[in-house]
Parts: C-alpha cells; sequence; structure tokens
C-alpha cells in the first residue's frame, strides 16, 4: 500500500515520491550513455548499408530535385518505397545540403545521414522510456541506461536501426505512443481529447514510416477497452472517436494522394512481395524472437511481470497497458510475410517495446520480494541473460562478416559495371532489367527496370496474381531492355532463364560458371555494334566480376566514393 499512495497522481510533487520532477542531469547522462552504447555497437557494422535503403535514398534524391516521387529521372511514379515520413526526412536533409551532396567529416553524406538520424532516433527512444521510468522510480536514469544497454545487446535492433532503412524511426513512432497510453493510465488522463488525439496522430506516423504501422492504432482503443468502467462509457468512446479521426487526417490524406498520384491504394512494394491478409497460423511466428533472444530470460520476464501485477492495482494497470503495444509489435512480425534479409528485420519495434515493459517489471518485482526473494530473481536474471548475451554477441559476430547485401556492391555491380558496358558498347540509349535497384538506380545512366517488381507496376501485379508467364512476356515482347541480369533464384522464378526467347534476342556478356543455376549478364545482339567491342565487353566481364563478387562482405569496411552519380565506370576494388 505504500507504494500505491507514493505513486498517488495528486501527491506528484511531494519530497521523497517517485512520481516528483526529476533531475535532469542523471537523465541526460543515461540517455547519453545508451546512445553511446547504441553507437558503439552500431559501429562495429562499418559503414553497412543494405541495398534496399538506397531504393528510399534514391526517390528522396528525385523528390528534393523536383523530378517527383520517382526511382530515376525520367520513370513514370511507381510507389516503390513504404516509408513515406523517412523518405520526406531524406529530402530534407539533401535539401538543406546534408544527405546525397558529397562528405561530412571526411566520410560519404549518404552513410552519415542516415546513420546520425538512426542515433537520434534511438536518443528519442530512449528519452521515452525515462518519461515511462519516472513514474516506477526515483532511479529512472537507471532503468534508462539498463534499456540502454540491452538496446545495444540485441544486434537486430542495431542491425536494423543503422541500416539506412526507416527501422530508427519506426521503433520510435512504436514506442512513443506507448509512453503516452501509459502516462496517461497511471496519471488518470486516459479519456481526455489531448491524449486520444495524440495517440491517433502517433498512430499515424507508424502507419506512414511503415505499412505494418497501421496495427498501433489498435493501442488507444484497446487499452481503453482494458480499463473501461461503469460510468465512463461515453467518454471512452469520444476518446476512441477523437483517436480514430487524428489517425485519419493525416494517414487518409496520404492515401488519398496515393491514389491520385500512383493509382493504388497500398503501396507498390506490398503487391510485389504479396502481402496477403494474415492467417492465425501466422501468429506462432512470434516464437522466432522468444528464441532469438532467449527462452528462459523471456519466461524470467514474464515470471517478474506476473509478481509486479500481483502487488497492486496500479500495476496490473500500468503493466497491462505497456503489454498492449508489445503484443500488437509482435503480432505484426507474425503475420508479415517471411523477410530474406536476416537478423529480424521487421521484429525492431519488439526490442524498445519489450524494454519498456521488462524494466518496470523487474523494478516492482524486485521491490516487493523479500530478501529471498530478491537474491533468486537476480539470480535467475544474471543466469538467463548470460546464454542469451552469448548467442546475441554470436549473431552479431554473423552478421558483421556477412552482412546483407550491401549497397555500394550493387552500386557498382549492376550500376558503374553495366554504365561501362554500355560505354564500351556505344549504348547512349536503353534500360536494365535485373532485380537489385537500389545502389545502382543512383549510379546507373540508364533506366532500370525492376525484375523485383518494387518499382515496376506491371511486374509486380504479375507477382500478386502468380502469373509466372506474364513476367518474360512482358520482358520480351514489350520491354525488350538493352541489358539483362538474373542469377540463381530470379532466373526460376520469373521463367526468365528457360524462355527460347532469351537466347534468341541477347547474347551472354558473362554467364556464371556451374554449379551456379544459369544466369548473368546479357545484352541485346541488335545493341552490339561489332565482335570486337563484343569481346572487349566480356573480357572486362571475365576479370572485374569474379573481383568484384568476391569482394563483396569488404564494402562496410570501406567505401564506394564519395558521391554516388549516374555515368560513374570507377568500381571500388580493395
Amino acid at each position: 500500500m505504500a507504494i500505491v499512495t507514493a505513486l498517488e497522481p495528486a501527491r506528484r510533487t511531494e519530497p521523497g515520491d517517485p512520481l516528483r520532477r526529476p533531475r535532469r542531469w542523471p537523465a541526460v547522462v543515461a540517455v547519453l550513455a545508451g546512445v553511446a552504447l547504441i553507437g558503439w555497437r552500431a559501429a562495429r557494422y562499418g559503414r553497412w548499408l543494405v541495398d534496399d535503403a538506397a531504393i528510399t535514398f534514391a526517390y528522396a534524391r528525385n523528390i528534393a530535385e523536383g523530378l517527383g516521387p520517382v526511382a530515376q529521372p525520367g520513370l513514370a511514379p511507381v510507389e516503390g518505397f513504404s516509408n513515406p515520413t523517412w523518405t520526406a526526412l531524406l529530402a530534407v536533409g539533401r535539401l538543406l545540403g546534408l544527405f546525397d551532396r558529397g562528405t561530412l567529416f571526411g566520410v560519404p553524406d549518404y552513410v552519415v545521414f542516415p546513420k546520425a538520424l538512426a542515433l537520434l532516433c534511438c536518443a528519442g527512444i530512449l528519452v521515452a522510456i525515462h518519461a515511462a521510468a519516472t513514474l516506477v522510480t526515483r532511479k529512472a536514469w537507471l532503468l534508462t541506461l539498463g534499456a540502454g544497454a540491452a538496446l545495444a545487446a540485441v544486434p537486430s535492433f542495431v542491425v536494423w536501426c543503422f541500416s539506412g532503412m526507416e527501422n530508427s524511426l519506426f521503433a520510435l513512432a512504436a514506442t512513443v505512443p506507448a509512453v503516452v497510453v501509459f502516462r496517461a493510465v497511471l496519471l488518470g488522463r486516459l479519456l481526455t481529447a489531448k491524449v486520444a488525439v495524440i495517440a491517433g496522430l502517433l498512430a499515424a506516423a507508424a502507419a506512414l514510416t511503415r505499412p505494418d504501422g497501421a496495427i498501433y492504432l489498435l493501442v488507444y482503443p484497446i487499452v481503453v477497452l482494458i480499463h473501461l468502467r461503469r460510468g465512463k462509457i461515453k467518454d471512452s468512446l469520444r476518446g476512441v472517436a477523437f483517436s480514430a479521426a487524428a489517425f485519419a487526417v493525416p494517414f487518409g490524406g496520404y492515401v488519398i494522394w496515393r491514389w491520385f498520384e500512383f493509382g493504388r491504394l497500398v503501396p507498390n512494394t506490398a503487391i510485389a512481395k504479396s502481402q496477403d491478409l494474415p492467417q492465425l497460423s501466422q501468429l506462432v511466428r512470434a516464437g522466432d524472437l522468444v528464441q532469438y533472444a532467449g527462452a528462459f530470460a523471456v519466461l524470467v520476464f514474464m515470471v517478474a511481470a506476473g509478481l509486479a501485477m500481483s502487488r497492486s492495482s496500479w500495476w496490473r494497470d500500468g503493466l497491462c497497458t505497456l503489454l498492449v503495444p508489445l503484443g500488437l509489435a509482435l503480432t505484426a512480425y507474425a503475420v508479415m510475410e517471411k523477410d530474406w534479409m536476416g537478423e529480424y528485420r521487421f521484429a525492431t519495434p519488439v526490442w524498445p517495446l519489450a524494454a519498456l515493459a521488462a524494466a518496470p517489471a523487474l523494478t516492482e518485482a524486485l521491490r516487493g520480494a523479500g530478501l529471498r526473494g530478491r537474491i533468486l530473481l537476480s539470480l535467475a536474471v544474471v543466469v538467463a541473460l548470460l546464454p542469451s548475451g552469448s548467442a546475441l554477441a554470436s549473431a552479431g559476430e554473423k552478421f558483421r562478416t556477412t552482412p546483407t547485401l550491401p549497397m555500394c556492391f550493387i552500386a557498382d555491380r549492376f550500376g558503374r559495371m553495366f554504365n561501362q558496358y554500355a560505354d564500351m558498347l556505344d549504348v547512349r540509349q536503353g534500360s536494365i532489367l535485373e532485380p537489385d535497384l537500389g545502389g545502382s538506380s543512383l549510379t546507373s545512366r540508364l533506366p532500370i527496370v525492376d525484375l523485383a517488381g518494387l518499382t515496376d507496376h506491371r511486374i509486380a501485379d504479375y507477382f500478386h496474381d502468380g502469373d509466372k508467364a506474364g513476367v518474360p512476356e512482358y520482358v520480351f515482347e514489350e520491354v525488350k531492355p538493352t541489358f539483362i541480369h538474373f542469377r540463381m533464384y530470379w532466373g526460376a522464378v520469373t521463367g526468365l532463364a528457360n524462355d527460347p526467347r532469351l537466347t534468341r534476342d541477347y547474347v551472354p556478356l558473362y554467364v556464371y560458371p556451374a554449379p551456379a543455376e544459369y544466369g548473368g549478364d546479357f545484352v541485346r545482339k541488335d545493341a552490339v555494334p561489332s565482335e570486337a567491342k563484343l569481346a572487349a565487353a566480356r573480357e572486362y566481364a571475365s576479370t572485374m566480376i569474379p573481383q568484384v563478387e568476391g569482394n563483396i562482405y569488404t564494402w562496410p569496411r570501406r567505401s564506394c566514393g564519395d558521391t554516388l552519380r549516374p555515368g560513374q565506370t570507377s568500381v571500388a576494388l580493395p
């Protein structure tokens, strides 16, 4: 009862009260220390940026240059990005001269700027966690620092926050509404119009950062339902309506703009990836994250949460509130189509939301236990963290040595190298068909037809409809690209590898040796000016491709140039 009384909102400023205004310097130090730990772990991955991030870079560049939402100048608008808020931030950075212009502190700004934004987002996450922790303990700084250390230890969080993609902003957009609603519940302000509107706007921000962020619209109504009281039904319905309206204005406005600009109600990326309606059977995939974090560590957290909620109704209200966004984050991860990129890219919001729930649960469980209980729980935490920490460290080291598809590799392999092909064969106008267009869209001087369908609505529709015959028909009879590249998966899934029109209309520049599946670089026969120039291009390919592809994992430790511009031909070999 002493804890409940001490945390009564009406007594927030009394001496000794955990809810009194905390001193600022411990909070600042804790946030900065937590950010430093996260940044230190991120530095282990060097200058690595995943190639998909460069798709957004290309859109941001073209938007900033007034060319519209296109992947390359002159192409038709296709929503090949699914992160409008992140794209907007990068476009603003370019307008300010901080991104895609040159170097900052001797490092290419296309590396520095998105990673600096990620660091700011991580700082925002820790500030939000501290704001929640002030309602839990007088040592909120300690929980904040612990949360920062925990996040730094999770490679899944660090890798994708600093990949150049929107994950850091998405994690922030998921954490802040959880804290807002948590504080509102404990301070008796849940049903105020202000909290409802803020919750709706924050959910809209999450939905505009990633499509699956729309699930956080449910945070406020579910929490309201959990805490529904007699005599408050009308106020509860009003709050939910305010929250929904606040969400609908910005998000609905963007959907309307999307329809008029792109002619679709969902991003083209979702169609290309064939994201269907979720199935209940998919929910078991949340177990992947339990295994990743460590089953025993998760069990200890669940025991601590149970102990905390058994103490008082205050703790039940608080922890139930925090478990809602965490449960929604796990659900969103489970129902997304499986991702090939490794380290659980779609789980990024889960980690800060788990830290946000675990910190107060462990704090209250320890505070409410006797001496023996504290010793046992502390030992359980240590025993749980040791194997989890070891496994996470191993996962991080594995990713460091073999990171997912580096952007600079694609910029060189399919941008600069195909520029060189075009120069050697006197190709002034034409196009390239290939499935990796992030870095190449920044360096290629020829239009790229996206074999993966992310920036090509026709190919996206074929994938979504399961029309395997449609892709080769479209490629060989309509697009007729000057150059084609495919390898392994893409040759089989699109039907290009076995289509007779490939050998009818194209000659190889480079063919991958056995035992790799048939694939390589091809050029249209009618684009070859002479056998001598074809031989020179083949000699260039046979020399450069093994070197470039053999050093794919060295890009995170070096630069591929201060700038990435169309028409470049110089490849950044070790």
